[in-house]
């Protein structure tokens, strides 16, 4: 089974905003590829540079998200699900950049770590960092890969435990959301 765990940090509150972008592949129960992309957003605002210390100074020469697709797409190739914690919000910053961008998104079932970290250990809270500090998973929250790894820790951890991870999947985007990408 192939897993793509995502974390997108966005400069605004548009779901077309994103600035920052980690991926890591599970294959197998196993974590086997990480990647960190800076992403040059559609406008030079930043709200949320509070949150994840990233500047339109450390984005401007980035490529944007039309441009980097063919490298994000690559990680899908053969993937069963995309994973994120919170995962509607990346889910829907996914489908929004791909839909500006004029690409069809993935059909994959998405899982979020937040339900993964309720049904499988009845954890609460599950904020990320609440969840990391569970199972001591190192974590330098709002750093698109940190977050990214630790989310493919979570899920590899439930998967060593035989936990059907399956459980952990949103329901298919909205049609609003969906109308949204478009």
């Amino acid at each position: 089974m192939k897993i793509v765990v995502l974390d997108f940090e966005t400069a605004d509150t548009g779901a077309d905003s994103a600035c920052a972008l980690g991926v890591v592949q599970i294959e197998n129960g196993q974590i086997c590829e990480e990647k960190a992309y800076l992403i040059r957003p559609p406008r030079r605002i930043f709200h949320f540079t509070h949150i994840h210390g990233l500047t339109w100074q450390h984005v401007c020469d980035a490529p944007t998200f039309k441009e980097l697709l063919p490298t994000i797409t690559g990680h899908f190739t053969g993937a069963d699900f995309m994973a994120a914690h919170n995962a509607a919000f990346d889910r829907k910053v996914l489908l929004t950049c791909m839909g500006k961008a004029g690409h069809t998104p993935p059909s994959l079932g998405t899982l979020c770590t937040v339900q993964l970290a309720r049904q499988a250990w009845g954890i609460y809270p599950t904020t990320l960092p609440a969840v990391c500090s569970h199972f001591n998973i190192a974590l330098q929250h709002h750093d698109a890969l940190s977050d990214a790894r630790a989310c493919a820790r979570i899920i590899t951890k439930a998967i060593e435990e035989d936990f059907p991870i399956e459980r952990a999947k949103l329901n298919p985007p909205s049609y609003r959301v969906q109308m949204a990408a478009r």
